[in-house]
């Protein structure tokens, strides 16, 4: 393909991703940075944990998108009592009409595009892990016969931030699966107003999809295929090494509360999150301001802060402000 074939390409590709989520923006009011990150990390093929108080729109978030691309939507309410297999599916016996019996595999919900895992804090471990193995391997085995899941393939997980009672909360290495962790503010005087109006006070009008899976596939290869500079990639290193508290250059209150900082899938997580940012921006490259504008999203659920950080009740969120202060100071961004 001509480069001049290429570069039309994908900007129709671009084009067509910002339309959907203009789509989802006039329709879910006050989140437009949540729906930013959603997007990206849709386009950069990542898993997402989505954290909002109850009512902040988060299950609609999800629907819509999956309607304005036309991907089939599942959504699992995990409860204490969800078994594994109410999530991947089971093998039954049939019984055809001359009395021979067969094995038949029935697909559980997992066998969407898009699949929303409500209050995933809420199923016991054994449960969640197979979940997080579907999400890592994009297959199901069931009595040692390997399904694969269809393409694409994204897990929302959403937990309650203030509800702990009754909850298993997700080890550190099972987090560390999820591309990035999107918070969904509660919204302000005016959004409350605007919602009131679209949801109560008069019809939506129904919208149309905007995209297709196959589409969707091929922007994400287009995604792949977003430069990234050895300039960038130094600075990228330099922001997840400024997250442990050994480091020499990190922040003073990083090596005073966090026990754990980031670790190589989180370097990997913010290249393929700048990589879709810059695409979504019209860009062939990844550039510093790329790397620090997902620097919250894909680390703030991957520091982990140390006895004096939980008693004093620091704030992720703040101790990454205060990375992003020390790396773009040192690489002259503003």
């Amino acid at each position: 393909m001509a480069l001049e074939e290429q570069s039309q390409a994908f900007q129709a590709a671009r084009e067509e991703a910002e339309a959907s989520k203009r789509a989802v923006q006039s329709f879910i009011v006050g989140q437009d940075a949540a729906i930013d990150q959603l997007f990206w990390s849709i386009l950069a093929e990542g898993h997402v944990l989505l954290e909002g108080l109850p009512g902040m729109g988060k299950t609609m978030l999800v629907r819509t998108v999956a309607d304005i691309m036309r991907l089939r939507f599942s959504r699992i309410q995990f409860t204490p009592d969800l078994m594994p297999s109410d999530i991947t599916g089971t093998t039954m016996v049939q019984q055809s009409a001359e009395g021979k019996q067969s094995f038949s595999f029935h697909h559980g919900p997992i066998f969407s595009n898009i699949v929303l895992a409500d209050e995933i804090n809420r199923a016991t471990p054994k449960t969640q892990s197979a979940l997080l193995e579907a999400m890592a391997e994009k297959t199901v085995t069931v009595m040692g016969e390997t399904n694969t899941l269809p393409a694409p393939f994204f897990v929302l997980a959403t937990q309650n931030p203030i509800d702990l009672e009754g909850t298993y909360p997700l080890p550190e290495a099972q987090v560390d699966r999820f591309l990035c962790k999107v918070l969904m503010p509660y919204p302000s005087k005016e959004d409350l107003k605007e919602i009131v109006k679209r949801t109560v006070l008069q019809e939506h009008e129904p919208f149309t999809p905007l995209m297709e899976a196959e589409q969707l596939l091929e922007i994400q290869q287009m995604v792949k295929k977003v430069l990234v500079s050895d300039d960038v990639l130094d600075f990228a290193v330099q922001c997840i090494l400024c997250t442990h508290h050994d480091e020499e250059k990190a922040p003073p209150l990083i090596r005073q509360y966090v026990r754990f900082g980031a670790g190589p899938r989180g370097l990997q997580g913010m290249l393929r999150l700048a990589k879709a940012r810059a695409f979504m921006e019209g860009r062939y490259h990844v550039s510093k301001n790329d790397i620090i504008a997902v620097i919250k999203p894909v680390l703030r659920h991957r520091l982990f802060l140390n006895f004096e950080g939980e008693a004093s009740g620091m704030s992720i969120d703040h101790l990454l402000d205060e990375v992003i202060d020390a790396v773009a100071e040192k690489g002259r961004v503003r």
